[in-house]
C-alpha cells in the first residue's frame, strides 16, 4: 500500500526540513563520534571474557552517554544501568511533545558491543582503523550497530525542531547483543515497568536489500551456537604408527556433520530445524525478488576468475529461493576450529581431538532450546567407532516473525520512503538474529514493531572492511523520524 498525496502522514515540507536537519548533525556531530567509536575494540563478551578489566565496553558507553548527554533534548533522563555482573546498558527517557505527549511509547533499540576483528581487512585499514573514503566509513561496529544510538537522537532532535508532535520516545542501548542478547532479559524485567505502555519499538540494527529505498525487516532467524568436540585419543601419535588403525577425528567430525546438513546443498536433515513459510512472507519474498534480482547472490565477495555469473549455486540462482533460503530455512556453518596447527606448523600426528564451533541458523518460528537440543543429540548419539563426543551451546535463540504491520504503520513507512528515496518502502527476512526482539515481543506483545538498518549490499557486518553508507544512513535516520512521529 503506498500513500498518495493527499493522505501523507507529514508534511512534506517539514519531512524535507528534517533531512536537512538530520544531515547537518550527522556531518557535524555523528561522522566524527563515529569514527572514535570506530577506535574501540569493544568486543562483545563471547569474544572478550574479560571484557570489565578490559574496559573497552566501558568505553564505548560512556562516550554514547556523554552524546546523549550533550544533545538539547528537553526534560530528558539519562543514565547507565548496572546490573551485578552483567555488561551495562544506556538508558534514556524523552518525554513527548504536543498532541502525543500522552500517547503509547516508542522505544529505540541499538547495541554498542561489536564483533571480532576477523581477517582480510584491506592494507591501509583495521577493524579498529576507522577510513572515511567516498561517502562510506569503514571500520568495526560502524553500521553494526555504532550508529544506533546517534540516530536515535539526531531523529528526535529533527522532529523537535520542527515543532512536530511525536510521543515519549525510550532509549535502550545494549552491549551484549553480539553474544545473543544473554543480559537483557534482566534489563528488560527491571526496566519495564518504567517503559508505559509500548505502541512501537524501533531497532536500527537490521539490513537493508539496497542503498535506493527504505527496507523493513519481516522476520530474523534464531541461532544456535556451539562447540562439537570429537576425541580418540589422550595424546597426538604418530600417523604413520596408527593411521589406518585409529579413526581420525576430522573424519569422525565430518560424518557427524553430515547427520545435520546435505554437505552437496547444505539443506538441514531434522525436520526439527524446519518451519511453515506464512503466505505473506513468500509474498514479500516475490516482491523483494523482483527488486533485488540477482543482486540477491551476486552482491558477495566471491573468489572466482570469471565472476559471479560463472558459479553454481548449492541450491537455486532463483532470487525467491534464495531470499527464502536465508531467512525461511536452516543453515549451518563450521565458524572456527581448536585441535588443528595451523599448516606450516603441522606434523605427520594423528591428532587427539578436533573441536568445532557450529553456528545453526534457524527459521524464524523454530524453538532455539528445542534446536539446540537437536544438534546435542545428532552428534553425540551413537556415535562412530565410539567416539567421545560432546557438544556445548554457548546460545540458543528462538528468531522472530513480525507481527502484522498496523495500517498507519504501512501508510508511514511507504510515505517516507517515497519522499526521500522515490521509491516505497520493501519488506524483506533477514538471516541474522536480533534476540532483543524476540524478548521484546513476549514483554510488549501488543507493539508494533519495525526493524530497520544501514546493512546494505557489502556493507559486510562481522566480516572484513564492514562500512557505513553515510548517505543511506542519514535517509534512514529521517525516515525513522518521520515514523516515530506518525505513531
Amino acid at each position: 500500500m503506498t500513500a498518495r498525496p493527499d493522505t501523507l502522514p507529514f508534511d512534506p515540507n517539514a519531512a524535507s526540513a528534517v533531512l536537512e536537519r538530520v544531515s547537518s548533525q550527522w556531518d557535524r556531530d555523528i561522522v566524527p563520534e563515529l569514527i572514535e567509536y570506530v577506535k574501540l575494540p569493544a568486543k562483545s563478551p563471547a569474544f572478550e571474557a574479560e571484557w570489565q578489566r578490559a574496559g573497552q565496553i566501558e568505553r564505548a558507553i560512556d562516550q554514547a552517554r556523554h552524546f546523549v548527554a550533550a544533545q538539547p533534548v528537553k526534560a530528558m533522563t539519562l543514565e547507565v544501568i548496572r546490573l551485578e555482573g552483567r555488561t551495562p546498558v544506556l538508558f534514556f527517557d524523552i518525554p513527548g511533545t504536543g498532541a502525543k505527549a500522552n500517547g503509547k511509547t516508542v522505544v529505540l533499540y541499538g547495541h554498542l558491543d561489536k564483533q571480532p576483528e576477523m581477517t582480510g581487512w584491506r592494507e591501509d585499514g583495521g577493524p579498529w582503523t576507522p577510513i572515511l573514503e567516498a561517502g562510506k566509513l569503514y571500520g568495526r561496529g560502524s553500521a553494526d550497530d555504532g550508529y544506533a544510538v546517534f540516530a536515535a537522537l539526531a531523529a528526535v532532535l529533527a522532529l523537535d525542531h520542527q515543532g512536530l508532535a511525536r510521543p515519549r520516545v525510550i532509549g535502550l542501548i545494549e552491549t551484549c547483543e553480539e553474544s545473543g542478547s544473554y543480559d537483557l532479559p534482566a534489563y528488560l524485567d527491571a526496566l519495564a515497568p518504567r517503559m508505559g505502555d509500548v505502541g512501537l519499538v524501533v531497532a536500527l540494527d537490521s539490513g537493508a536489500g539496497n542503498y535506493e529505498q527504505l527496507w523493513a525487516t519481516t522476520s530474523l532467524r534464531g541461532l544456535v551456537n556451539g562447540t562439537m568436540t570429537v576425541r580418540m585419543l589422550t595424546e597426538g601419535v604418530h600417523s604413520g604408527d596408527a593411521g589406518g588403525v585409529v579413526a581420525s577425528t576430522f573424519r569422525i567430525a565430518r560424518q557427524l556433520l553430515d547427520r545435520i546438513d546435505d554437505s552437496l546443498t547444505g539443506m538441514t536433515h531434522s525436520p526439527v530445524f524446519a518451519a511453515e513459510i506464512p503466505q505473506e512472507r513468500l509474498a514479500q519474498a516475490r516482491q523483494a525478488a523482483e527488486i533485488l534480482g540477482e543482486t540477491i547472490w551476486k552482491r558477495f565477495p566471491w573468489q572466482s576468475c570469471g565472476g559471479a555469473h560463472e558459479f553454481t549455486l548449492p541450491t537455486s540462482t532463483d532470487p525467491v529461493e534464495l531470499i527464502l533460503n536465508r531467512t525461511w530455512r536452516a543453515s549451518l556453518a563450521v565458524t572456527g576450529a581448536d585441535g588443528l596447527p595451523p599448516t606450516h606448523a603441522a606434523g605427520n600426528v594423528l591428532r587427539p581431538y578436533t573441536a568445532l564451533k557450529l553456528s545453526l541458523r534457524i527459521p524464524p518460528t523454530v524453538d532455539g532450546a528445542t534446536a539446540a537440543a537437536e544438534v546435542k543429540r545428532l552428534v553425540t548419539e551413537n556415535t562412530p567407532y565410539q567416539a567421545h563426543v560432546t557438544f556445548e551451546a554457548d546460545s540458543a535463540a528462538t528468531g522472530w516473525n513480525a507481527p502484522a504491520f498496523a495500517p498507519w504503520l504501512t501508510v508511514a513507512l511507504d510515505a517516507a520512503s517515497m519522499h526521500y528515496f522515490g521509491k516505497p518502502a520493501a519488506y524483506m527476512g533477514e538471516g541474522g538474529t536480533i534476540p532483543f526482539m524476540g524478548m521484546l515481543g513476549a514483554k510488549f506483545p501488543n507493539a508494533q514493531m519495525l526493524v530497520t538498518g544501514v546493512l546494505g549490499p557489502k556493507s559486510n557486518a562481522h566480516g572484513p572492511n564492514e562500512f557505513l553508507h553515510i548517505d543511506y544512513a542519514k535517509k534512514v535516520t529521517a525516515a525513522t523520524a518521520m515514523v516515530i512521529a506518525a505513531a
